[in-house]
C-alpha cells in the first residue's frame, strides 16, 4: 500500500534528499546564538554525532547572517536559516550559504519583499519551507473556523504557499505546527490530502526533556504511522541533543528506520539487587556511540532477567552485586558489579 511520503516531491537541502519516499529526515535547531560561530558549530557537531541530518540557525541580525557562511565550512550537515520578519535577512541568509530557509510569507511583508527573498532562492535552487503555527493564525481564519482550528493552520499554510507559486517558485518545504498533539494530527491528514510538497512534521513548543517526549512520540507517532512526513523535529526544552535521541526513537520503534542499539531495562522493583536506575543510563549513553542494530536488555533480578535477557542480543541480569552476562540467549559469565559495564562495552566492541 502506498503512502503520503512515497508521493510527494523530492526536495534537494544542500545535498540530502527529503521526499518521494527517502528515508524521514532528522533535524534539529540550535539554541546558541547563531553569531556566536564557536559554540555554535561545537553543538552542531554534537548534534551531528547524535544522528542530525538537518539543522537551522536563527538568524535575527545581519552579524547571524553573515556568521552562516563559517558556520558551514565547519560542519557536514546541511543548514537551514530561520527568518521571522525581515527579507532582507532571509536574502543574506541565502547569499551566505543557507541551503534552505525558512519564512512566513504572511510574517515578511509586501508582495515585493516576498518575491525578492524568492528571487534569490531561485538563483541558487534553495528550498524554502513555508512554516505556519497555530498560535501565530490570522484573525480572519480564527474569526471563520470560531477559533484555532487544524482546518484553519492548513488553509494558513496553503494560502502562503499559493503566494510563492503565484510568484514562479515550487521548491517548497510545508510544515503546520501546533502544541496541540491531536490539532496537529488532524491537521496533517487534511494537509497531506491537498497537497504534495514534502512534510517537515513536529509537534511546536512540545515541553521539556520528559513531557515534550511523550507529547511528540504520540504526535509524530499518529502522523507517520499513516504515511504522512518527511522529516521531523522533537521539540524539547533543554539540549537538542535529546531532540535526536527521541527522534531516532521515535522512527525505530514505528519501524521506519533500522540500525542504532536498542536497549530494553525493566522498571525495578524490590527483587533488585544492584543500582538498575544508574547501570541502564550508562548502558544508554555507552551504546549511543556504536553502530550497531541490535537489542541490548539490562534486568534488574535473577526472577525475570535472564529470561528477558535472553529474548535480547545481549545482556545483564543483576544479582546481589553482580550480574549474568548474556550473548545470544547464552549465558557467557557472572560479573560483579562494578565490572558489568566494562564488560559489555568489551561485547559491544567485538560483535561479530
Amino acid at each position: 500500500m502506498s503512502t503520503y511520503r512515497e508521493n510527494t516531491k523530492k526536495i534537494n537541502i544542500g545535498g540530502r534528499i527529503i521526499g518521494g519516499g527517502e528515508p524521514i529526515a532528522i533535524q534539529s535547531m540550535t539554541n546558541t546564538k547563531t553569531e556566536d560561530v564557536k559554540n555554535t558549530v561545537e553543538q552542531i557537531r554534537r548534534l551531528e554525532e547524535a544522528g542530525c541530518e538537518i539543522i537551522r540557525c536563527t538568524v535575527p541580525t545581519m552579524e547571524a547572517a553573515e556568521a552562516l557562511k563559517e558556520i558551514k565550512k565547519q560542519i557536514r550537515i546541511p543548514l537551514v536559516a530561520d527568518i521571522h520578519f525581515d527579507y532582507k535577512m532571509a536574502i543574506a541568509a541565502i547569499e551566505n550559504g543557507a541551503d534552505k530557509i525558512r519564512i512566513n510569507p504572511g510574517n515578511i511583508g509586501s508582495k515585493d519583499r516576498i518575491r525578492a527573498v524568492i528571487d534569490a532562492a531561485k538563483e541558487r535552487s534553495i528550498p524554502i519551507r513555508v512554516g505556519v503555527n497555530s498560535g501565530s493564525l490570522e484573525k480572519p481564519l480564527i474569526e471563520k473556523y470560531g477559533g484555532v482550528t487544524a482546518e484553519g493552520i492548513v488553509e494558513s499554510a496553503l494560502d502562503k504557499v499559493h503566494i510563492i507559486e503565484d510568484l514562479g517558485y515550487d521548491n517548497l518545504v510545508i510544515s503546520i505546527k501546533s502544541s496541540d498533539v491531536m490539532m496537529c494530527v488532524k491537521a496533517h491528514e487534511l494537509l497531506a490530502g491537498k497537497t504534495d510538497y514534502p512534510l517537515h512534521v513536529g509537534i511546536t513548543e512540545a515541553g521539556t526533556v520528559m513531557s515534550g517526549s511523550i507529547k511528540s512520540a504520540i504526535g509524530l507517532g499518529l502522523i507517520l504511522d499513516k504515511g504522512i512526513g518527511d522529516t521531523i523535529r522533537v521539540s524539547l526544552t533543554g539540549d537538542p541533543v535529546e531532540e535526536i535521541k527521541a527522534a531516532k526513537l521515535i522512527l525505530r520503534t514505528l519501524g521506519l528506520r533500522k540500525g542504532g542499539i536498542e536497549v530494553v531495562s525493566c522498571p525495578t522493583c524490590g527483587r533488585t539487587q544492584i543500582d538498575l536506575i544508574k547501570l541502564a543510563g550508562e548502558v544508554e549513553t555507552l551504546v549511543s556511540g556504536y553502530p550497531l542494530d541490535i537489542k541490548v536488555a539490562v534486568m534488574g533480578c535473577v526472577v525475570n532477567g535472564p529470561g528477558e535477557a535472553k529474548e535480547a542480543d545481549l545482556g545483564i541480569a543483576g544479582g546481589i552485586g553482580e550480574g549474568l552476562l548474556i550473548r545470544k540467549g547464552e549465558i557467557i559469565k557472572k560479573v560483579p558489579e562494578s565490572e558489568l559495564l566494562s564488560a559489555l562495552k568489551y561485547e559491544l566492541d567485538n560483535w561479530k
